[in-house]
């Protein structure tokens, strides 16, 4: 069963918008934290952005603050990644993943624990 779906990647110049968004079933949009990760070929995968269900609270990597906002609307059980002033460095897969935030003691404003992940969608950054 599909949990999360992501849409909205694409191909676009530097400088330019995209809007991600990734639909989620009932269960994966309940989990603790929901976030967004890119992987590139030949790169690791990282964290980009993730939001808590619980209070709200973001993460951004250095990378991208500033530039990205993820936001979560609850109706339409669909957790967005607005990305602006997009680099080429920025090309990547990504993928929306949903789980667990809590580890070693510590919760986290990212999934600790994949319990629910989608397919990905492609964002391809032009010079």
């Amino acid at each position: 069963e599909v949990q999360l779906v992501e849409s909205g990647g694409g191909l676009v110049q530097a400088g330019g918008s995209l809007r991600l968004s990734c639909a989620a079933s009932g269960a994966a949009f309940a989990a603790a934290a929901i976030g967004w990760f890119r992987q590139a070929p030949g790169k690791e995968r990282e964290a980009v952005s993730c939001i808590t269900t619980s209070d709200g609270v973001t993460y951004y990597a250095d990378s991208v603050k500033g530039r990205f906002t993820i936001s979560r609307d609850n109706a339409k059980k669909t957790v967005y990644l607005e990305m602006n002033d997009l680099k080429p460095e920025d090309t990547a897969r990504y993928y929306c993943e949903a789980g667990a935030n809590y580890d070693g003691g510590y919760y986290y404003t990212c999934p600790k624990v994949r319990n629910y992940w989608g397919q990905g969608t492609q964002v391809t950054v032009s010079s």
